[in-house]
């Protein structure tokens, strides 16, 4: 997954938003996971402020909507469950 946070940082366009969405899914995978963010430095090496870097750019292009507490703040994990128990939303097949 480390090579993944790379490649999204060197493209551009397009394949940017691919490379965005292949390693949210992944990381989607194990967002049931302990304490998650500890998981994922550990296991993969992974800090959390890539993982949200990468979340944040896919909701500048309107690609995820980041679920929001009632104090405004963003709530990463609960977003990333919601990716992978409802990994199309109805909206994707309309499009």
């Amino acid at each position: 997954m480390k090579k993944e946070i790379k490649r999204f940082r060197i493209t551009k366009g397009d394949e940017k938003i691919k490379v965005a969405w292949k390693l949210v899914r992944e990381v989607a995978k194990y967002s049931h996971s302990g304490p998650f963010w500890k998981f994922l430095e550990e296991n993969f090496g992974i800090k959390e402020k890539d993982v949200k870097e990468i979340m944040r750019f896919l909701e500048q292009v309107g690609e995820v909507e980041i679920h929001r507490s009632i104090d405004g703040k963003r709530l990463y994990v609960s977003t990333l469950k919601d990716i992978k128990e409802n990994p199309i939303k109805l909206d994707r097949w309309l499009k």
